[in-house]
């Protein structure tokens, strides 16, 4: 059974929802996301005899939202999980992240490879530092329309989300999974000049069937104090991050890693990743060849639990 509590780490507190006993495996949500979305993995890596802990990380629902946008850069999220960990009295844990999450899963091994056992990544794949600023390259690929560039405004994407939330996580659920015929392929992300994040994603008559509208309670719920400036914070730091990982260019990382997505991802689709998908084998040590799941689109734990949990158990497993 799933139990719930407060930990402190790095100067804030993280709600934490937590499951079982044995080796520590710490699971990090996405965005617009929470412990909630782990629901799936909870059980079955706990009856194989792991602590399953999933944190609400910085800036999302129970969890401490410090104000300052620059409160949010990676090395303060990679703060938090290895803080964590050490909360929970544990020196090595396997780390596992989806959407957001798996960049701070990335680069919480790159940095504290003594901590990490193995870490994996749902939906986006370990990536090389690029040549320009990450927000620089999208305005100017896609004329200032890719979504990270409509979430830099403080307040706008903030006030658009927090206004209907279950409008919200229905339609952004729905319009970034497999089951949206959109998605065949993905396409990529873009906001039209005097519109909204939303107004491309359609409200489904239908929900998916990995999705009730309970999980959307469970969501709208999670979100209704906290909003979503905190995650929304995440992306204005993507510029900062660049330039405070620069000495870690061309760095290795070397820990046991396990990269999982689907054809339908919306992230499957950015520039690029038809080229560093496919050649991860060489450039990260230690990896094994790319899990792509067909017909699963963004949502990849909560989409497709059973085949996701398979490969988590086996790669767990093998460390």
């Amino acid at each position: 059974m799933v139990e719930h509590r407060t930990v402190e780490t790095n100067g804030i507190r993280l709600h934490v929802a937590e499951e079982g006993e044995g080796p520590l495996v710490v699971l990090l949500h996405g965005f617009p996301e929470c412990w909630y979305s782990w629901r799936h993995q909870f059980a079955p890596l706990a009856a194989a005899g792991y602590h399953v802990v999933a944190p609400d990380q910085r800036g999302y629902a129970r969890s401490d939202r410090p104000e300052a946008i620059d409160a949010y850069t990676i090395l303060h999220l990679v703060g938090d999980v290895i803080g964590l960990i050490h909360a929970l009295g544990e020196e090595r844990a396997v780390v596992i992240g989806h959407d957001w999450g798996a960049p701070v899963a990335w680069h919480t091994a790159l940095l504290r490879p003594d901590v990490v056992r193995g870490v994996a990544g749902l939906s986006v794949p370990p990536q090389p530092r690029g040549s320009v600023p990450p927000l620089r390259a999208m305005h100017e690929r896609y004329n200032g329309q890719f979504y990270w560039n409509y979430f830099q405004t403080p307040g706008v994407a903030d006030a658009e989300l927090a206004a209907d939330p279950r409008t919200t996580f229905r339609r952004t659920l729905y319009a970034a999974s497999g089951d949206n015929p959109r998605n065949n392929p993905p396409a990529q992300p873009l906001v039209r000049p005097g519109r909204g994040f939303l107004d491309a994603a359609e409200d489904p008559k239908e929900l998916p069937s990995w999705l009730d509208e309970s999980d959307i309670d469970a969501f709208v719920a999670e979100y209704r104090e906290a909003g979503f400036t905190g995650g929304l914070n995440w992306y204005r730091n993507l510029d900062r991050n660049w330039e405070l990982t620069a000495a870690w260019e061309g760095a290795a990382l070397r820990v046991p890693s396990l990269y999982v997505t689907g054809d339908r991802d919306l992230v499957y689709a950015f520039p690029g990743m038809d080229r560093l998908i496919p050649a991860l084998p060489q450039l990260v040590p230690g990896i094994r060849p790319p899990m792509i799941l067909p017909g699963c689109g963004h949502w990849t734990q909560q989409e497709r639990p059973a085949e996701v949990n398979a490969a988590l158990l086996d790669f767990i497993g093998s460390l």
